[in-house]
C-alpha cells in the first residue's frame, strides 16, 4: 500500500513546482507564439503579469520551444527578485551565464577564463553542482565596467541569445542611482542577445517601460499575461485525470475552476491535491475537502500575517477577501458593510496592502479592481 501510495505521487502530473514538459503544460499558445515570433526577429518583450500565474513556466516552455525550432539559439534566464543591488545582479547574470555554457564547452572555456579575469571566489554547490560568485569592487565604476564587460561578452560570442531577466522591477530596489540608463546603454549596445523583461508589480514595470522620461520608455513589445480561458482549462484537466485512467465530475471541474478564480498556481495545487488524494471517479465533495485540506495547511503561515499588518490594514484585508473583488474601495456601501472607516483612510490601506504584495489590481478604463494576492489566503480570511 505505501508503495502504491508513494507511485501516485510520483506520477502526479499538476506540476506545482517548475515546467517539466509541454504535455504537462496548459495552452498559452498565442503567447508562445508571440515570443517566438520576437525571439527570432530579436525583438525585446516586456511580460507582465500577476505573481503565480505562469510567467516563468511560459519562458521555460518558450525555451523549450526554441530548443527544437532555433537549436542555435541559446537560452539563458536569470531571476532577480532576492537581489538587492547591482552586486547581486552581476553574480546572478554571470551564474545564470555560467550554468548556460558549461566550461567543458567552447563558449564556457572562455567564459571561465572572463570570469577567473575578475579575481572572483568561485566555488560550486555541494548538492546542485551549480557555480557560485562572489566578486568584490574597489568602487562603482569597477561594478558598471563588470556589468558591460559582461554583457559585450557574451554579445561578442556570434550567437543568438535569448536572455529572459525575472522580476526586473527588482532593480528600482537598488540603491545605486541611474541604474536603468545605465542598463538601458549596455543593452541597446548589443546585437546577439535578445531581452525578455519580466515583472510581477504591474505598476512599476509599466513605468519602467512607457513613462516618457524613463530610460526603457517604448524600447520593447509588451505583452500581459492573464489567466487561462476557463473551457481550455476544463480540457486540459479532465485530459490528464483521464491519462491516469481517472476522472473528475463535471460538478466538481466547475467547483474547482470557480474556487481558485482560474489562477495557474493555485488550480494546479488543488487538482495536485486531488489528484494526490487517489480516487479514481472525483466529485465535488471530495473536491471540497482537498480545499479544506489546503486552508487548514496553511493555518501557521497565514497567521503570521496578522502579527505583520496594522489593525486597520489586517480589517481591510478580511473585507476584500468577504467581498471577493473590490472595484470601489472608497464607495460608501463598501465602507460601511465593513466598518472601515473614511475613503481617505481606505485608500491609504489599500496602496499599503498592494506595496506588500497583499493586494492586486487589475485595471480597465472604467474602474480599477482590488482582491487578495493569494487565492487560497482569501478564502482562509472569508471564514473570519
Amino acid at each position: 500500500m505505501q508503495l502504491d501510495l508513494i507511485l501516485v505521487v510520483m506520477d502526479n502530473p499538476f506540476i506545482i513546482r517548475t515546467y517539466e514538459s509541454k504535455e504537462l503544460f496548459c495552452d498559452r499558445e498565442e503567447e508562445l507564439r508571440l515570443l517566438m515570433g520576437n525571439c527570432t526577429s530579436r525583438r525585446d518583450t516586456t511580460l507582465i503579469s500577476q505573481r503565480r500565474i505562469g510567467k516563468t513556466g511560459l519562458i521555460l516552455r518558450l525555451y523549450d520551444e526554441l530548443k527544437d525550432a532555433r537549436p542555435d539559439i541559446h537560452t539563458i534566464y536569470v531571476d532577480i527578485f532576492a537581489s538587492q543591488n547591482l552586486d547581486d545582479f552581476i553574480r546572478m547574470l554571470a551564474e545564470a551565464a555560467m550554468r548556460v555554457f558549461p566550461q567543458k564547452t567552447t563558449i564556457g572555456e572562455k567564459l571561465l577564463v572572463f570570469i577567473k579575469a575578475l579575481r572572483p571566489q568561485l566555488s560550486f554547490d555541494t548538492i546542485t553542482g551549480e557555480p557560485q560568485l562572489q566578486i568584490s569592487y574597489q568602487t562603482a565604476q569597477e561594478k558598471e565596467y563588470t556589468l558591460r564587460s559582461l554583457f559585450d561578452f557574451l554579445d561578442s560570442q556570434q550567437t543568438p541569445i535569448v536572455m529572459a531577466i525575472d522580476e526586473f522591477q527588482q532593480i528600482r530596489e537598488y540603491p545605486e542611482t541611474n541604474l536603468e540608463a545605465l542598463l538601458r546603454t549596455y543593452i541597446q549596445q548589443t546585437h546577439n542577445i535578445t531581452f525578455i523583461f519580466c515583472g510581477s508589480k504591474k505598476h512599476i514595470m509599466t513605468d519602467i517601460f512607457t513613462n516618457a522620461r524613463k530610460p526603457f520608455y517604448a524600447s520593447t513589445a509588451f505583452l500581459n499575461l492573464g489567466k487561462i480561458p476557463t473551457d481550455i482549462y476544463k480540457t486540459f484537466i479532465t485530459s490528464l485525470f483521464a491519462k491516469g485512467r481517472r476522472q473528475i465530475e463535471d460538478e466538481a471541474l466547475d467547483f474547482v475552476l470557480d474556487w481558485t478564480r482560474c489562477h495557474t498556481f493555485y488550480t494546479q495545487q488543488l487538482c495536485h491535491t486531488i489528484y494526490e488524494n487517489g480516487s479514481a471517479l472525483v466529485n465535488i465533495i471530495e473536491a471540497k475537502a482537498a480545499c479544506a485540506k489546503l486552508l487548514q495547511q496553511g493555518d501557521a503561515f497565514y497567521l503570521q500575517y496578522r502579527q505583520m499588518l496594522t489593525e486597520k490594514q489586517w480589517k481591510f484585508l478580511v473585507a476584500v477577501a468577504k467581498e471577493g473583488a473590490v472595484r470601489q474601495v472608497t464607495s460608501s456601501v463598501f465602507l460601511q458593510r465593513h466598518n472601515l472607516g473614511t475613503p481617505s483612510s481606505a485608500r491609504q490601506q489599500a496602496e499599503a496592502l498592494c506595496e506588500k504584495g497583499l493586494l492586486d489590481t487589475e485595471a480597465t478604463l472604467d474602474y480599477v479592481e482590488y482582491s487578495v494576492s493569494d487565492v487560497f489566503f482569501s478564502h482562509w480570511l472569508e471564514r473570519l
